[in-house]
């Protein structure tokens, strides 16, 4: 069984914006597979389900984007997970233009508060990431401003796209074909001509 995560904040006011990027793909996920994220575990919406063939668990973390490790900390030992080959989290990066990806198997938060309190919350780095491009914060723009702001209509348009792939990308995953993702998903997008 797989634990899918994607981080953002719950309610109203963050629908859509830069940092609710990982709900935003795991709503594309159970869109595309039927999977229900209704049921309530450890502080997290969740949904159980198949996706190509694997067992999966699609979680939303209730907890805000700072507290993400208290939420999947709890289902990783709840399900009996191994957080470094059975979980998937996936979430913006503000170094990444927007809808690229970059998919990892380890590493440091880089700044990323959502995903240093997970890392503080397992004890390990090593776990499967995705992370979704959400564009350079704009100089003299407070981040925080910028990861709670909303794409323009263009942006969201590449989103999409960025979203489909991660899609993609999850099921090569699960298939156990992550280093194929990572050729596959990491190289530069290149621009659309105007």
């Amino acid at each position: 069984m797989f634990i899918i995560a994607g981080l953002g904040n719950p309610t109203l006011p963050y629908e859509g914006t830069r940092h609710n990027v990982g709900f935003d793909v795991i709503d594309a996920l159970a869109d595309k597979y039927n999977i229900s994220v209704d049921g309530r575990k450890n502080r997290a919406l969740i949904g159980k389900g198949i996706i190509e063939g694997h067992k999966v668990i699609l979680v939303k973390p209730q907890t805000y984007m700072n507290l993400s490790g208290e939420s999947i900390g709890g289902l990783v030992d709840y399900f009996k997970i191994d957080e470094e080959t059975e979980l998937l989290v996936i979430y913006d990066d503000v170094s990444l233009d927007v809808g690229q990806l970059r998919i990892r198997k380890k590493g440091s938060a880089g700044g990323h508060n959502g995903i240093k309190n997970i890392i503080a919350h397992l004890g390990t780095d090593v776990f499967l990431r995705i992370k979704i491009g959400v564009g350079k914060k704009p100089p003299k723009y407070d981040l925080a401003d910028y990861v709670l702001g909303h794409f323009s209509k263009a942006e969201r348009e590449i989103m999409e796209e960025g979203y489909q792939k991660a899609v993609q990308a999850v099921t090569m995953i699960l298939d156990g074909e992550a280093d194929a993702a990572m050729n596959e998903y990491n190289r530069k997008v290149q621009a659309k001509e105007a």
